[in-house]
């Protein structure tokens, strides 16, 4: 899998808009296009919450997100940005895989578009708005 991302930084509050994924898979033969695009596109959009604004937190003795109001997904109605799915055929080989692979590769192309954008690099997860606001007062 490979995957890239535009991304937009607001200086301002360090918010970051991801405006558009490419993602390219390769499982060796496509059996179901249509399901292997939706593995494929919901994984990045996992992984798009988890880079965004997943995070496990905890006190001196215990994990406190513990629920939906204290761990932090993308919301009901964020901004689903634009996805371009190419999908490899490769009818010749073994059928590989196609498990929710994109999920992995997020995290390294929005830290590289956030990169480019801003010529800062961020190296933690998640890069929320304080992190990346951090970053660009570093």
């Amino acid at each position: 899998v490979a995957l890239t991302a535009e991304v937009e930084v607001e200086r301002a509050t360090g918010r970051v808009h991801v405006r558009r994924i490419c993602v390219s898979h390769d499982c060796g033969l496509v059996i179901n296009p249509d399901g292997l695009r939706n593995q494929v596109e919901g994984g990045a959009l996992q992984g798009l919450s988890r880079c965004l604004g997943e995070e496990v937190t905890w006190d001196q003795e215990k994990i406190t997100s513990i629920d939906w109001r204290t761990y932090h997904t993308l919301p009901m109605g964020f901004a689903v940005p634009a996805i371009d799915c190419v999908l490899l055929n490769r009818t010749e080989g073994e059928v590989m895989g196609a498990g929710e692979t994109s999920i992995t590769v997020v995290a390294a192309a929005i830290a590289n578009a956030i990169q480019g954008a801003t010529g800062k690099r961020l190296t933690e997860l998640p890069m929320s708005p304080p992190k990346v606001l951090a970053a660009l007062d570093s």
